[in-house]
């Protein structure tokens, strides 16, 4: 027994190690490890009774740990959607599985079990997902929260339900033992919460003030297991016990320190139960019904993503949310494993279906970061094909004539279009993000789906009587197309493009742009004019100056010196690089003029005497000994421009 134990735990461990690279879940790694040390791979352990008997109580201390979190004041502030939304989709999904299971002649205990194992999802997997990619608190995260919970909740009567279908003899006289469990269950979930209420606050609170760690962790896991021992006793499941010793301690303020207490051994026998869930996979059987186990795979995410969308569509959730909330649940989770256990051990499914189930659950959870992640794409790209997406009104040639068309309704497009509005000022916007459009006509905007770039979308548009056009987007290849496409139906149109940078202004200009609205430029003018206007410069004064830089192009603001810290803004921003250089006594260019300086892509941008004058370059200005000459261009060509300026020694540019 401790051979296998320390055998177990080590490759646990190196798993763990492995799938975290992988950035797969724990659960993953540890039913990974039972399955290559169970009997159908390597058939390491021999003690498999004694490992499922521990496994057992890693359920016990989940459901207690699980009964902390469903306090009373929680379920009822969600109660809309634990109890609506969560408890619709555990119907309809219930429901679909079964009757798809009765299809394949298998008996109605069968699929009343798998049917219950396929409803529940991950919640291990989703809060964590979720909370990684940041996504816990949005609207999205919320309802899958919502619906886990009440499929936490559902589990309990599965557990209480399941051993009893399981009973030979049980399809005549199966109302009876039903209730008789009911009864039990009401029973223990009278007497554990009157106890929990009024007996267990005064054991804590005896336990707490006596100030020594190891006896409230000692009390913690006593009430755990007499709980357990309790509703085991009445002839229903230890997790229930666990599960109501957990909801009697949720209200109290002993809640956070009995949770830290417990999770170690939850952690630990958990991964024991999620091994020995792993040995129960039978790599012949999947070998040989690898067909069969992928379309479980794809048909249950399928099928959960279309229950749980509407469901959360009757609950009046709008489509792109309830649409994440079908892709975030698709998964089997870690509570089905817990069933398929269960419905192993009272011998109500085979071994062949209980591989595959567990299978499903295990490539179902590995896609789940994945699905989660491009959720949005898959959303945008399931939307597509959604009818009412495509049902705006067209706008028809002629429906405007000197309005202003706004390419992409991003956040810089959003705030042009209500400016517009604010002045009745006509205008169409254009985006060919259908949740972004849907969105934004629910809400009485006037937008309408389709790609700027096309020539027939912009001629939908108006654009050969429209007075302006607005690129809002930030991408130097499309808007350069779209300019292309713009001049060839319009050349009189004028047409602002908004950049992030100065990178392309040239290009733009070139193209057909009439400005360009480089944004850290125009941020760095706004910046400079509350600076001068506080310091007492003269309003009129500051708007010349700034018109000044506009009609230049931004020539004093072009240039970056870069710094050690500015290296991750390289690859970000391609500005060219401004670097000083001071003129040796041995220069070459001593004496020579300034204007006869010609390096490909260099140019000097000032000139500083010795004495810090700075001095006007004109076609009679001469380099002297000391000058200072401030280089703008590239890093390759600013090397070459100071090796030629200066005669001796020098650090180069870095």
């Amino acid at each position: 027994m401790l051979t296998d134990l320390l055998l177990l735990l080590c490759c646990a461990i190196i798993s763990v190690i492995v799938f975290r690279r992988l950035r797969l879940s724990n659960i993953i790694a540890y039913l990974f490890t039972g399955f290559m040390l169970g009997p159908s791979l390597l058939n390491f352990l021999g003690s498999y009774h004694e490992i499922e008997l521990i496994a057992e109580f890693g359920i016990v201390f989940l459901m207690f740990s699980l009964g902390l979190e469903f306090s009373l004041n929680k379920l009822i502030e969600m109660r809309r959607s634990v109890f609506g939304l969560g408890a619709l989709q555990v119907i309809v999904s219930f429901l679909l599985f079964y009757f798809i299971c009765q299809l394949f002649t298998m008996t109605w205990q069968q699929s009343f079990t798998v049917a219950g194992i396929l409803t529940m999802s991950s919640t291990a997997i989703i809060v964590k997902v979720l909370t990684d990619q940041q996504q816990l608190h949005s609207q999205t995260g919320k309802l899958a929260i919502a619906i886990l919970l009440f499929q936490d909740l559902a589990v309990v009567p599965f557990l209480i339900i399941i051993p009893i279908i399981a009973m030979p003899g049980m399809e005549s006289g199966l109302v009876m033992p039903l209730s008789i469990a009911f009864v039990k269950g009401a029973f223990a979930v009278i007497v554990l919460l009157a106890i929990g209420r009024w007996v267990l606050p005064k054991f804590f609170d005896e336990m707490g003030r006596v100030r020594f760690d190891e006896i409230f962790i000692l009390s913690n896991l006593f009430v755990t297991l007499l709980a357990a021992w309790f509703t085991q006793f009445l002839g229903l499941s230890m997790a229930l016990g666990a599960f109501l010793a957990g909801m009697m301690l949720a209200e109290s303020h002993y809640r956070h320190q009995l949770a830290a207490d417990i999770r170690p051994f939850k952690d630990i026998l958990m991964a024991i139960f999620f091994i020995s869930i792993g040995t129960l996979l039978s790599f012949d059987i999947l070998r040989d019904n690898l067909g069969v186990l992928l379309l479980m795979v794809f048909g249950m995410m399928i099928a959960k993503m279309i229950t749980i969308t509407l469901a959360a569509l009757i609950m009046n959730e709008k489509i792109t949310t309830s649409l994440g909330v079908g892709i975030a649940l698709a998964q089997m989770g870690e509570f089905g494993f817990i069933l398929v256990a269960l419905a192993s051990k009272y011998e109500l499914i085979g071994g062949q279906l209980s591989s595959l189930l567990i299978a499903t659950g295990v490539i179902s959870m590995s896609l789940t970061p994945l699905l989660v992640k491009y959720s949005q794409v898959i959303t945008r790209e399931a939307l597509h094909h959604y009818e009412k997406v495509f049902r705006f009104q067209k706008t028809l040639p002629g429906q405007f004539s000197d309005h202003t068309i706004i390419c992409g309704y991003g956040r810089v497009g959003q705030i042009v279009s209500r400016f517009l509005r604010t002045e009745s000022l006509p205008f169409i916007v254009l985006d060919r993000d259908p949740m972004r459009v849907k969105e934004a006509r629910e809400g009485g905007e006037q937008v309408e789906f389709g790609d700027a770039s096309r020539r027939e979308i912009l001629l939908i548009a108006g654009i050969e009587k429209a007075k302006l056009l607005i690129i809002t987007f930030n991408d130097l290849k499309r808007s350069l197309a779209l300019l292309a496409q713009i001049r060839a139906l319009n050349a009189d149109v004028k047409v602002l493009v908004r950049t992030k940078n100065d990178k392309g202004l040239d290009e733009l200009h070139e193209a057909g742009a009439t400005e360009v609205v480089p944004e850290v430029l125009e941020g760095s003018l706004m910046l400079v004019a509350h600076v001068l206007y506080l310091s007492g410069i003269p309003h009129k004064k500051i708007l010349k100056r700034l018109d000044c830089e506009r009609k230049t192009k931004y020539q004093h603001l072009h240039g970056f010196y870069y710094g050690q810290d500015s290296r991750a803004e390289k690859g970000l921003w391609t500005i060219e690089k401004l670097h000083a250089v001071t003129l040796p006594q041995a220069s070459d260019f001593i004496g020579s003029l300034v204007v006869q300086f010609n390096f490909n892509g260099v140019v000097i941008k000032s000139l500083n005497r010795s004495s810090g004058e700075e001095v006007a370059v004109t076609e009679k200005t001469k380099f002297k000994a000391g000058d200072v000459v401030l280089l703008q261009g590239d890093k390759s060509e600013l090397l070459k421009a100071e090796q030629a300026l200066q005669a001796e020694g020098y650090q180069s540019l870095n």
